[in-house]
């Protein structure tokens, strides 16, 4: 699975400009995000689809952000992981 190119992030512009507006989060290049000096979010894109890696503790969590609900889902778990 490769990292998230321009052509598939073009597709994630609305939950990338919802991520930026976090005022925790720096993005650094396009599409990947720190929060506390450590990599938080990234994208990567294989033939199944888009899917985002969410730094959950140690470990990162991988989640699918095809449709609305699997982005609204992702988004709920970003917002735990800020807490």
């Amino acid at each position: 699975m490769r990292h998230a190119r321009t052509e598939a992030l073009n597709q994630l512009e609305d939950l990338l400009t919802a991520l930026r507006a976090l005022p925790l989060l720096r993005e650094r290049s396009r599409g990947v995000f720190y929060w506390r000096a450590q990599a938080f979010i990234h994208f990567h894109e294989d033939p199944a689809g888009l899917y985002a890696d969410l730094r959950v503790g140690a470990e990162f969590e991988r989640y699918p952000v095809n449709t609305e609900t699997e982005r609204g889902l992702f988004w709920s778990a970003v917002q735990q992981a800020l807490v």
